[in-house]
């Protein structure tokens, strides 16, 4: 942590508040870039008003909004399970009571959501209630595997509760962001900058290539 906030710096945390818009933004997400995502869900909300807005909105209409991110004919039905699911659950549509939950529960509750699993639950803990839940995407999963965190093989739901085990509750938000500027900036998938690495020097180059 320590030598990649030297490398990359680090924004500080700021929660948002909003655990349902962390709950969609991060379904908008999947598979598709943090751009495409953020146009996806600028529309959304552009488009409806409240989350009772899109949930009474045929799906066409809450399709043809979430178009820039990609998969929109999935993701349009994977909405609205959600959002009905959450609504029936609370019909404020108020989840602030899992800031107070202890972090397994709260983890439980929503991963029991449909559609939802640990790293949507982690986002959703650490970046709108600032609960320390650690997010594995595809570039921490990536980073930790090559420097011998984890196993090569150990597939990403465990690597969760593995590597936020490492962590104290005051690391989690810094190894997620750092890891993930590490990943796109010098660790890629493919041709990373082994030469230009600030970890370099403690990588056993786990998985590269």
């Amino acid at each position: 942590i320590e030598i990649l906030d030297e490398a990359y710096g680090r924004a500080p945390q700021q929660a948002s508040h909003e655990p349902v818009f962390e709950l969609v933004l991060t379904l908008l997400s999947q598979h598709t870039s943090d751009l495409n995502s953020g146009v996806a869900m600028h529309r959304l909300w552009e488009a409806f008003p409240s989350w009772d807005a899109v949930l009474a909105a045929p799906l066409p209409a809450v399709e043809d909004a979430i178009r820039p991110g990609g998969l929109a004919p999935t993701k349009s039905k994977r909405l609205h399970a959600l959002l009905a699911e959450v609504r029936e659950r609370c019909p404020d549509w108020d989840l602030e009571f899992l800031r107070d939950l202890p972090l397994e529960e709260a983890k439980a509750w929503l991963t029991s959501l449909p559609g939802v699993g640990p790293k949507t639950a982690a986002c959703v803990l650490l970046f709108a209630l600032e609960r320390p839940a650690l997010p594995v995407d595809t570039h921490v999963e990536r980073v930790s595997k090559r420097l011998g965190l984890v196993p090569p093989k150990m597939p990403a739901d465990r690597a969760h509760d593995v590597l936020e085990a490492m962590l104290e509750p005051e690391q989690v938000y810094a190894f997620h962001v750092d890891l993930i500027q590490h990943g796109r900036r010098t660790c890629h998938a493919r041709g990373p900058k082994c030469d230009a690495c600030p970890l370099e020097p403690r990588c056993p180059k786990v998985g590269v290539g």
